[in-house]
């Protein structure tokens, strides 16, 4: 939300518009000002709203109306205003989404309250889901190398394989190992293997497209989903990551060049194979690169 909060006024009204927009101005909102719903709409297009403030009974579609659709556009927070209390109630208001419902003649201190209680239930809700998304971010990433972690490999396996399935599409998992590392971690520590386990997850992540997605399996060793890629694509983006890693310098500053590689093992889907089956033959392969000399990747024909 921008510093200055921004107020919708939709009355068809010209006086009372003017009258709501000047109060709210002059306590520094920064105000935009309609006569009816679609003009509302096509405004906020370009400048989104923190809070309306509409009247219910508009020409074309209602506040009611409007109240909605600002709700499911922006989360705006909607204080409705009306003449007629016969008509309407505040289980109307709370129906629609509305977040207040006050009637005319409007005393404007106490719309002005209204307006304020509104964006401070906007602030709560945004901190409340930037709250929730970081939770949920840390839920499925590795804390060392920012990479997903394993949980979420399951799960987006799962769901890359039931896509695969239903549109008939192709879908490559890449497993990689990184070569002798515990005997890097007994030479130069555990510090400098957990800054190599970075290197290696940004090789990964610079190596890919924005659709595949990188996880830490485990340890040393990671994991690649390819929607969308077939045999030879996936073969092909395997050697590009062997050859990123074989091309990086590893250990602490000042000390004799250390060198890491990785192993890696392709396996493209089968029609019928299952998640197990496809992790099964990528592990495999995974293993025939480590017994072909590793550094290297091998596609998988089992």
């Amino acid at each position: 939300m921008s510093e200055q909060a921004v107020v919708l006024v939709v009355d068809d009204e010209h006086s009372i518009r003017d009258m709501l927009s000047s109060a709210l101005q002059a306590v520094a909102y920064d105000v935009i000002s309609c006569e009816d719903a679609e003009q509302a709409l096509e405004m906020v297009q370009h400048k989104p709203a923190d809070v309306a403030v509409v009247d219910v009974l508009l020409p074309g579609a209602d506040g009611l109306q409007l109240c909605r659709q600002l709700q499911d556009k922006d989360g705006t927070e909607v204080i409705l205003i009306t003449g007629n209390d016969r008509r309407y109630s505040y289980a109307d208001a709370a129906a629609s989404g509305a977040s207040d419902f006050i009637l005319k003649p409007i005393k404007i201190n106490e719309l002005l309250l209204r307006v304020d209680k509104a964006l401070a239930v906007r602030r709560t809700r945004a901190s409340r889901d930037r709250l929730m998304d970081e939770l949920r971010r840390l839920v499925i990433t590795d804390g060392l190398t920012g990479l997903f972690n394993s949980r979420h490999f399951f799960e987006r396996l799962e769901v890359e394989l039931s896509r695969t399935v239903r549109y008939g599409r192709s879908l490559a998992l890449l497993m990689l190992d990184v070569d002798r590392f515990k005997a890097f971690n007994d030479r130069f520590g555990h510090q400098e293997g957990d800054r190599a386990l970075r290197a290696v997850a940004d090789a990964l992540t610079t190596g890919i497209r924005a659709s595949d997605s990188a996880f830490r399996y485990g340890g040393e060793e990671f994991a690649v989903l390819l929607p969308e890629t077939a045999a030879d694509g996936a073969m092909l983006v395997a050697r590009r990551l062997v050859e990123a890693v074989a091309t990086r310098r590893f250990g602490p500053e000042g000390a004799a060049e250390a060198e890491l590689t990785v192993s890696v093992g392709v396996a493209a889907r089968r029609d019928g194979e299952t998640s197990k089956d496809l992790l099964r033959r990528a592990d495999e392969a995974l293993y025939a690169s480590k017994n072909a000399g590793r550094n290297r990747a091998t596609l998988s024909d089992a």
